[in-house]
């Protein structure tokens, strides 16, 4: 991280109320944004979600041009809402996303597209879409991708430029301490805590920091297993995982809608009418607490702590990632989850792991690293055959 700068002051937000935060070089954003990339079936589907998304607070919308029709969809939806003086007060801030690679004409031809797609003069917000990988930062500070942001926030065509991850932690370190991107959007779930410490980093520097897909790939919590509303109860999952990332701190978190109602709890947690005082309750922290406490009685010792001690492995095994899933399987009931995550290895590029626990060879080089003296080798055998099905369909949602 970069020697850090002066946290901007405080914007009110438009509903003063509303305890709203600031997004990078954006005035306050609300704690929900709306994510388009399931609202894709029709222009008549998106304009009921965005509609739905005024009355439940949202005033952020994050898009990209990789969504099918979404931008289109979207761009067709405000029109007609604007008309009708459907907007949150102060308006929209939008932000949309943009695929790394292309050359600067290319580039600049896809960014004037998109926003005639979405029938604006001036995007908010400009992302590259996945720095998954050392060439796709390069792109973007030294390549193409360098000339690309300056050319844009220099015509005024963007207001703040900043990336998705869902890329390696030291990737992600360096793209923050680049000093070139006023956001970022990663994985930050309660189940998944590990890029927590950069993202309280990145909003210590004044970085906005936006939570990618906190229901799904938090664990597919809109539609939770038994054992696990039982553990979260008198609460549900979801609304605990979203509470814990509001504690963090974390600017926005992305609500991908594909109904109205898909917009429920985000309003009756963050909206107007939503009681006032802290994001976690002190009934709801112990909550969490036994949520924890249960997962770790579940798996016993054979529990992995996330260390990462055990890496560099020899056959490039993700040893952390895999037991991870095998946690949430065992100690949380999240066995469809831990699957549809498990079979998507090698199957969705850069975009998620290649290397599944098969090619573990028994080497033994993790074993003396091992803080809790694992068998990992053995663990990774069981999470192979607990996990391995056909795989479902995935679900583009970065």
């Amino acid at each position: 991280m970069r020697a850090s700068r002066a946290a901007p002051p405080p914007v009110a937000s438009p509903v003063a109320e509303l305890p709203w935060r600031r997004f990078g070089r954006l005035p306050a954003v609300s704690p929900f944004s709306l994510g388009t990339m399931r609202a894709i079936d029709s222009g008549d589907q998106m304009e009921a979600v965005l509609r739905a998304a005024v009355d439940a607070g949202l005033n952020h919308i994050e898009t990209a041009a990789a969504y099918g029709p979404a931008e289109t969809f979207l761009g067709q939806a405000l029109a007609r809402l604007g008309r009708q003086g459907v907007q949150p007060a102060g308006g929209w801030l939008i932000t949309s996303k943009l695929l790394p690679g292309p050359d600067l004409p290319a580039a600049q031809d896809q960014l004037r597209a998109m926003l005639q797609r979405l029938g604006v003069a001036r995007l908010d917000g400009l992302a590259v879409h996945g720095i998954n990988r050392d060439e796709h930062l390069d792109w973007a500070l030294n390549g193409p991708g360098a000339d690309l942001l300056a050319w844009a926030t220099g015509e005024g065509l963007v207001t703040q430029v900043g990336f998705s991850s869902h890329g390696r932690t030291p990737l992600i370190e360096r793209a923050l301490a680049s000093g070139r991107f006023a956001f970022c959007s990663l994985h930050l779930h309660w189940f998944d805590q590990e890029r927590l410490p950069l993202a309280r980093a990145a909003l210590a520097d004044g970085i906005g920091v936006m939570a990618i897909s906190p229901a799904d790939k938090g664990g597919r919590l809109y539609d939770p297993p038994q054992v696990l509303r039982a553990d979260c109860a008198p609460f549900e999952p979801l609304e605990l995982a979203y509470r814990f990332l509001l504690d963090q701190g974390i600017s926005t978190l992305t609500l991908g809608a594909a109904r109205p109602s898909d917009l429920a709890l985000a309003q009756a947690i963050a909206g107007a009418d939503a009681a006032p005082g802290p994001w976690l309750s002190s009934a709801q922290s112990q909550a969490l607490a036994r949520l924890e406490a249960a997962g770790r009685a579940r798996l016993g010792t054979q529990r992995c702590g996330q260390c990462r001690d055990c890496l560099p492995c020899p056959n490039e095994v993700p040893i952390p990632a895999l037991l991870r899933l095998r946690n949430l399987a065992v100690g949380h009931g999240l066995q469809a989850f831990a699957q549809e995550r498990y079979n998507l290895i090698n199957r969705a590029g850069h975009w998620w792991e290649t290397v599944n626990a098969e090619a573990c060879g028994s080497c033994g080089a993790c074993l003396p690293r091992c803080p809790l003296q694992l068998p990992i080798p053995e663990l990774l055998a069981d999470t192979h055959q607990r996990l391995l099905a056909a795989p479902g369909r995935r679900l583009w949602d970065d």
